[in-house]
Formats: structure tokens, sequence, C-alpha cells
């Protein structure tokens, strides 16, 4: 699986506040929203690394041909992990049963479903060796992309604040407390980074 930068610099989150309405409390609050919504990408793209372990937001992104309508599994099934190397499916609708099982197949799990014609198995074989490396390297090339994202808002965020202060918004004293408390939000920000993306490489790794 190769790491895709588009889910982050594709775009690093917009600024919400506009110039017309900004004020420094107002650029910080927004920089620190563009900061979660970064880390909260990283997050739903860290659940979509096959790991050894079984868990359902591998079949998050997978969609169903629901009576010619494309709809996420989760949107029609109840989805479960009764075990460490499994998933269950259990369709609420019995015509949605083949619309699961091609969807799972055509999708880039990887991975065979078996039907029994009551609920949907899906079996997570252990991870070799060097699969797992692999996806460490991927993992980290995330992690990367999202400390990128966070200071890249922290540069448009400073961009503003130098702005109000060109303005006479906000004096030069407030201007410094400001990109003060920017880096503080930044350095917050990459430490979560840090610490979701270490959690990630130790499940990896684990046998």
């Amino acid at each position: 699986m190769e790491a895709s930068n588009a889910w982050f610099s594709e775009k690093t989150p917009e600024p919400r506040c506009k110039e017309n309405s900004m004020d420094r409390d107002s650029v910080l609050l927004d920089a620190e929203e563009r900061m979660e919504k970064a880390l909260s990408s990283l997050e739903r793209e860290f659940g979509k690394l096959r790991t050894g372990r079984a868990s359902t937001s591998l079949v998050d992104g997978i969609k169903v041909d629901y009576y010619g309508t494309p709809t996420p599994i989760g949107q029609l099934a109840s989805v479960a992990t009764p075990d460490s190397r499994t998933i269950t499916i259990q369709p609420w609708d019995r015509g949605a049963f083949s619309g699961v099982e091609k969807a799972i197949l055509k999708s880039d799990l990887g991975l065979t479903p078996i039907n029994d014609g009551k609920i949907i198995r899906i079996s997570i074989p252990p991870l070799t060796e060097d699969r797992r490396k692999e996806l460490v390297k991927v993992a980290r090339k995330y992690g990367e992309e999202a400390k990128v994202a966070v200071r890249n808002i922290r540069r448009d965020g400073n961009d503003q604040l130098k702005k109000l202060e060109k303005d006479k918004t906000i004096s030069e004293d407030d201007l410094k407390k400001a990109t003060d408390e920017m880096q503080k939000l930044t350095d917050k920000y990459v430490a979560r980074v840090d610490e979701r993306g270490q959690g990630k490489e130790k499940e990896i790794m684990e046998l």
C-alpha cells in the first residue's frame, strides 16, 4: 500500500474565518480546529492500514451496490470483531448479502469473505515480518504528512496574525504573544501525531 499525500496536502484544511471578521482569538481557534481535522485525517488513514489485527475500520470505506445506490457497509449491516483475527458482517436485509460479498472482493482489502447465508466472516491472516516493516514505513510517511499539514496551518495562522498587526487591529506585543500561542498549539499537535504514530507502529509490529 502506497502512501498518498493527497489526503493532506490535497488540502491542508482551509481557514474558516474570513479576513474581514478576524481577530486574534478567532485566528487561534480556527488554527486549532484545522489542526484537529488534520489529526482526524491521520487517524482515518491509520484505520485503513491492514495490520494483523481485526478492526471494523478496515471495511469503513467499502461501498455496496445496494439497489443501485453505493452504500457504506456500516449503513446496511452490523459490523463486529468477535476476536482479534475476525471481522463479522451481518446485513439487515438478506438481499444485501451478495452485494456485500462482491464489494469486499472488489475492494483493495485483499481478503476473501466467507458467506454462510447468515453472516459474512472475514479472517485476518497474520502479517509477515517484511509486510510489517513495509506498513511501518507507510505509517511513518502518513505521520510526516500530518506534521507538514499542522505546520502549514501554523504558517497560515501566523500570516493572518501579521496582517492583523499590520492593519493595527492588534499591537506588536499582542502579535508576539499570539505567535507564541500558535507555536504551543503546533507543538501540541505534532506531539499528538507522534503519539498516534507510535501507537500504530506498536499495533503493526504486535504478533
